[in-house]
């Protein structure tokens, strides 16, 4: 499992200041060789020196013991290391602390300041003590080996504890910002999928709103002078058998058209307009969604071409109001042209189910309908009269549920229109919507 960067700062179980307890245990280790080195050093200085003997083994252990806090100021510890160097002592201590000063986030003038120091006292206690074994006859050399030999010994402890200080650094500075780049690309990823699961809902509440609305506009006109023929049939069975034969006629038809819509639909829903069963499978259900609702939308003929309604069939949806004993008249304005198949099935369904509220809630009132064809707009108005028995409306007891205008004002919204309904002055309802044909 991939340890984050927020997971890895958060993961201190170490004492003080180490992140980890094998962290502290190094690092004590490395004191306690430092300050073993240093005080059996210290036996020779304190014999240079003049002093006792205990004096400069504690000297030494106290100085190799700096070591500890390489990780917490490294910056002391390697000035502790060139302090002593004079005294011939604390070479772990400075090659350590070197190597941390390195790695560490402090800037790099800062380190090689630090580091040209300790090279240069290197460099010169090297120097004397060559020069004095030299001297002294214990190596029988020439002028040319003090030189060599203290410039190799100093660039040999100092260049490579501060160039792989550098490289860990720079790798581990490296981590930590592919860490970081792993949770901000985490979060993005987590924040990416909870937009997607709103979409996703959002657009599923569309999808059912959409065919919801389909399902009304396609059923409920003809269901509805379904339902006021069987009460016409229901009322003349008797007197006029001849027009109860029509009436009947009527309602088969009609039903049979109810029928064949709503199995057409279905259809559609079922198959996912064309998206086979092992397709449909690796289709993510939004996107079937969405193709069942845009089929939904229209009415599919039998050779499987589409068809929708359009502003040509209002006549006929007129005739089957009047046949169902709606006086209703078309007045049309302006110059009669084709539109987007998306505006002409709009128009067609506000005219619809404005026609089926006269049927539900104004049986036998005097409906005028009308239609403006204008430069860049379509406008429709559906206005019916008081009936005239106002007990007649609920004659029918056609249920209704308060979605008609929700719907129509919904599609009209949808293309950019306006929309409005309401109660006229002479008791009647008025419903008209304008919508943009650009």
């Amino acid at each position: 499992m991939t340890t984050t960067g927020e997971e890895h700062a958060t993961a201190r179980g170490g004492p003080w200041w180490w992140t980890r307890w094998r962290s502290a245990v190094l690092d004590a280790g490395l004191a306690a060789g430092s300050a073993a080195e240093c005080g059996a050093e210290g036996v020779r200085f304190a014999h240079d020196a003049g002093v006792p003997a205990a004096v400069g083994v504690v000297f030494g252990v106290l100085a190799g013991s700096t070591l500890v806090v390489r990780r917490k100021w490294p910056i002391a510890v390697v000035l502790v290391s060139i302090a002593i160097t004079p005294a011939q002592m604390g070479y772990l201590m400075g090659i350590v602390g070197l190597y941390t000063l390195a790695a560490s986030e402090l800037p790099r003038r800062i380190i090689g300041s630090l580091a040209g120091m300790s090279f240069l006292g290197m460099l010169i206690v090297m120097f004397v003590r060559v020069k004095q074994d030299t001297q002294r006859g214990t190596w029988e050399l020439g002028d040319w080996f003090v030189p060599f030999a203290s410039i190799t010994t100093a660039v040999g402890m100092t260049a490579p504890p501060v160039l792989l200080g550098m490289y860990v650094g720079a790798r581990r500075r490296l981590m930590e910002s592919l860490r970081e780049r792993a949770d901000s690309l985490e979060r993005e990823l987590q924040l990416l999928a909870e937009r997607a699961e709103e979409r996703a809902e959002w657009a599923r509440g569309e999808e059912r709103t959409r065919i919801a609305r389909e399902m009304h506009d396609v059923v409920a006109h003809r269901v509805s002078l379904m339902v006021v023929h069987a009460a016409a049939l229901q009322a003349v069975a008797r007197k006029d058998p001849e027009k109860a034969v029509k009436n009947a006629a009527l309602v088969g038809d009609m039903g049979r058209q109810a029928l064949t819509e709503l199995r057409e639909m279905l259809g559609v829903l079922r198959s996912g307009d064309g998206v086979g069963t092992r397709e449909r499978s690796a289709v993510p259900l939004v996107a079937v969604g969405v193709a069942a609702a845009a089929a939904a939308s229209r009415v599919v003929d039998d050779e499987g071409g589409a068809e929708g309604p359009c502003l040509s069939d209002v006549d006929e949806l007129l005739g089957q109001s009047a046949a169902a004993g709606m006086a209703v008249d078309l007045s049309v304005e302006g110059e009669t042209r084709s539109y987007a198949a998306e505006i002409e099935q709009t128009a067609y369904r506000v005219v619809q189910e404005a026609l089926t509220n006269v049927h539900k809630h104004a049986a036998g009132a005097k409906t005028h309908v009308r239609l403006a064809h204008r430069v860049s707009e379509i406008a429709m108005q559906v206005e019916n009269e008081p009936p005239p028995e106002p007990a007649s409306a609920s004659a029918a007891r056609l249920p209704s549920g308060g979605n008609g205008l929700v719907g129509m004002r919904e599609r009209v919204l949808a293309l950019g229109g306006v929309f409005v309904s309401g109660p006229t002055d002479a008791g009647g309802f008025r419903v008209s919507a304008v919508i943009p044909a650009v």
